[in-house]
């Protein structure tokens, strides 16, 4: 058996994450779609021959959920002898395909050393429209899958390094502005095919041997890490649950609980008591629900550490199938990072007893959405989708971020100049929202608001949010987050609420739509914040006196001054 030292080990890993992440750039810098080079929403990774995820590039961590089981899928669909150099598979489906929703489209190819398979190169990318009953594939209302979008099992879209057209055929007519979308699929071929030729690059310094024994050796490390971390944590049982506002289709207060479960250096998360998945499109598969306890339990053990299929080791998962958290064929799943969210803030609360130094309070806890469909005054079609981050919860030594994305959806808010040069839309107001942090020794951070007008047309809009009736809570004392809502505003002075989980909406030149995203909860007891601090929440803008007044009993001395020009 071939054996590598530690260092040879280290060179390996730090070889393979190269590659990895050179595709992510490359896939970046070549896509068509704003949602994939400006907004980040795409991850690459390198797997072994058994399926394994060896390295994974510096991308989302939901992303882990839709690629963890696809090669697997496809060596039990296709089998590893059926397998040939310039093969080329895609997938999509959180059922067939053990992905997480249909808008997340992977492509994995095979990478030989000579005749033997070493490795698979893999990429996955958010497009923004999958098809479906609506525009961008993500708004409430869908109540299966079949409605979501179109579904691609594992199948070939590349033979002998040539695109099957016929199968590409078939995917792009069934999408929105195709153009756009071959134009990104495209960029995920590219990626895939630069992480190859940089395979056979390493090729010429490692056997087959060795390369073998390296990606053992890398899973095996982060499982000794992991497992190290969670020895570390205090024995016990933990227990917190969370609730979802809906589902946008009339089921309410839907509940996500979690046990957690601490023993040695092994730990088990039960969902037992969550929800039976719902009619909405909330709904999370058990991919979805893998790639979410892995983030919460790595950001809290090993948050410098690697990421690989090493970190399942140690890690037990239990969820009724056929439940919110561990959803069946054929459930609705595209809205299913809102749920993810609220899962990593229940595991997070839970284990606030065993780390409270190391937990944060609860952040935004959702994953709004905002989508736009329409023909712009040059008569070109257009799908543009975005998510937009809020407040990101307070900590133990710190205040919340304001204003960002967190946890497993880490993509970019889409800079305004990015949107309007490519999209016939303008952004009248984009902004933090004043007294949206919850109060506390440390506050959360604040949420966003974004105002939204079509320019010379009409555009069908379609949201998804969450944490609009449920707050963000605090923790040890600390207070909770604002809430999140939709509205339209007319020219005319008329202001027209939105579900937060509305279908479609036609917005006219005369009116703006506007999202707003949750805050996030407070840390520790508002009393005990320091008066300098109370001082700059006052006088930066971000709350009010009467907000200071209500939740800390303070007053400043003197008005701040309000001229600009000081």
């Amino acid at each position: 058996m071939t054996k590598l030292s530690a260092i040879e080990v280290e060179l390996l890993r730090n070889g393979l994450t190269s590659i990895c992440d050179e595709m992510y750039v490359a896939l970046m810098r070549s896509a068509y779609s704003t949602n994939i080079k400006e907004r980040k929403d795409h991850s690459t990774a390198i797997f072994d021959i058994e399926g394994r995820v060896v390295v994974q590039g510096e991308s989302l961590p939901l992303h882990l959920a839709s690629m963890l089981g696809l090669v697997e899928v496809v060596l039990e669909r296709v089998g590893p002898d059926n397998l040939r150099p310039g093969d080329m598979f895609i997938s999509n489906d959180p059922f067939v395909g053990r992905g997480s929703h249909l808008p997340d489209v992977a492509l994995v190819a095979p990478v030989f050393h000579g005749d033997t398979l070493v490795f698979f190169v893999a990429d996955i990318a958010h497009h923004a429209d999958i098809g479906g009953m609506a525009p961008g594939s993500m708004a409430g209302g869908m109540t299966e899958v079949y409605q979501e979008g179109l579904r691609i099992p594992p199948i070939r879209l590349m033979r002998d390094g040539e695109i099957i057209e016929d199968v590409f055929d078939v995917i792009l007519l069934n999408v929105r502005v195709p153009e756009e979308r071959r134009g990104d699929y495209l960029a995920q071929i590219a990626a895939n095919r630069l992480g190859e030729r940089r395979l056979h690059e390493l090729f010429k310094r490692w056997s087959v041997a060795q390369l073998r024994a390296g990606a053992d050796a890398l899973v095996d490390a982060v499982a000794r890490r992991m497992r190290a971390g969670i020895d570390a944590l205090p024995d016990g049982e933990y227990r917190f649950d969370d609730i979802m506002d809906d589902d946008g289709m009339g089921t309410e207060n839907i509940p996500i609980c979690v046990r957690i479960v601490v023993e040695g250096d092994e730990i088990l998360f039960d969902f037992a008591g969550s929800a039976p998945q719902v009619q909405g499109n909330i709904n999370v598969s058990y991919a979805g629900l893998q790639a979410s306890v892995l983030f919460a339990l790595k950001v809290l053990v090993d948050p410098e550490g690697p990421t690989n299929h090493g970190m399942l080791d140690p890690v037990r998962i239990v969820a009724e199938s056929g439940s919110i958290t561990n959803a069946v064929f054929p459930a609705a799943t595209a809205a299913r990072a809102q749920t993810c969210q609220r899962i990593i803030d229940a595991i997070l609360g839970a284990l606030s007893e065993a780390v409270p130094d190391r937990v944060i309070a609860a952040s935004n806890g959702a994953n709004g959405v905002s989508a736009f469909f329409g023909a712009g005054p040059d008569g070109r079609y257009y799908v543009y989708m975005e998510t937009l981050g809020g407040g990101g919860g307070a900590r133990a030594y710190k205040d919340g971020k304001d204003g960002v994305q967190v946890h497993t959806t880490n993509t970019s808010n889409l800079p305004v100049e990015a949107l309007e040069n490519e999209y016939p839309l303008l952004i009248e107001r984009y902004e933090l929202v004043p007294d949206s942090g919850g109060p506390g020794t440390w506050r959360g951070g604040c949420s966003l608001r974004r105002v939204y007008r079509p320019l010379g047309h009409t555009t069908i809009f379609s949201g998804q949010g969450e944490r609009c009736v449920s707050h963000p809570w605090g923790l040890f004392g600390g207070g909770e987050g604002g809430l999140a809502s939709f509205h339209l505003d007319f020219d005319d002075g008329r202001r027209q609420p939105l579900p937060v989980k509305p279908m479609t909406v036609e917005i006219t030149p005369d009116a703006t739509v506007t999202a707003i995203t949750p805050g996030a909860g407070g840390y520790g007891p508002p009393r005990e914040r320091r008066e300098t601090d109370l001082a700059d929440d006052l006088t930066n803008g971000l709350f009010s006196a009467a907000y200071m007044k209500a939740h800390y009993g303070y007053e400043a001395a003197t008005e701040p001054d309000e001229d600009p020009e000081t």
